[in-house]
């Protein structure tokens, strides 16, 4: 079942989100709901008997699922090529 959710916050971050969400053919709502599954499963047991950092946990879930390896290492590449340029 699905339920509407109002959501409060800065303007700012509401453009980005917008436009972030049109760029990644996603909707706000589907952006919200990952989101929300990715701390639903840093909370679940498969995280409770390891330790990972804060740092690590902040990391997760921020290269899509369906990105190949090749998109995984071109992006990788072409944030070196702006951090050293």
């Amino acid at each position: 079942m699905q339920t509407k959710l109002t959501l409060r916050m800065d303007e700012n971050l509401i453009v980005f989100a917008k436009d972030y969400s049109r760029k990644n053919s996603k909707s706000l709502s589907q952006l919200v709901a990952d989101y929300f599954y990715v701390i639903q499963q840093q909370s679940a047991d498969i995280f409770d008997d390891k330790e990972i950092t804060p740092f690590v946990r902040s990391l997760i879930g921020i290269i899509p699922v369906e990105a190949s390896d090749a998109e995984v290492r071109d992006d990788y590449h072409r944030y070196l090529e702006e951090k050293y340029s």
